[in-house]
């Protein structure tokens, strides 16, 4: 039953991204980043926690995730190390997944050259 939650759930995220991209004028990218900004909201006041919980991967692989794990780090950061946490907090707990991102775009780039589509 967990496999199929975290697909139920991933997959509504990523449907309710696709109705958004097709029957609005919104670009891909403001998108995305209202997903970054609905799982931070959605994990600031502790909502986001209960889908995580219910879902797993099918909540923290989709940007909204990416959102909760920044508010996560954030409020965790700050009760450690008060005010200094809030700068700091979200960076320490993306810190893996923005270096992997970094790492494998570089050995993609070096890898394959991209070719104009004129």
């Amino acid at each position: 039953m967990t496999y199929l939650w975290a697909f139920l759930i991933g997959g509504a995220i990523c449907a309710i991204g696709q109705v958004l991209i097709d029957y609005t004028k919104l670009t891909p990218a403001r998108i995305l980043v209202s997903f970054v900004v609905a799982g931070v909201v959605l994990g600031g006041i502790g909502v986001y926690e209960y889908i995580f919980d219910f879902a797993g991967a099918g909540a923290s692989v989709p940007l909204t995730g990416f959102g909760y794990n920044l508010a996560k780090g954030v409020r965790e950061a700050v009760d450690e190390k008060g005010f200094l946490g809030a700068f700091t907090g979200g960076l320490t707990a993306c810190a893996g997944g923005i270096a992997a991102a970094l790492v494998f775009g570089l050995l993609m780039s070096a890898l394959f050259k991209p070719k104009s589509r004129g």
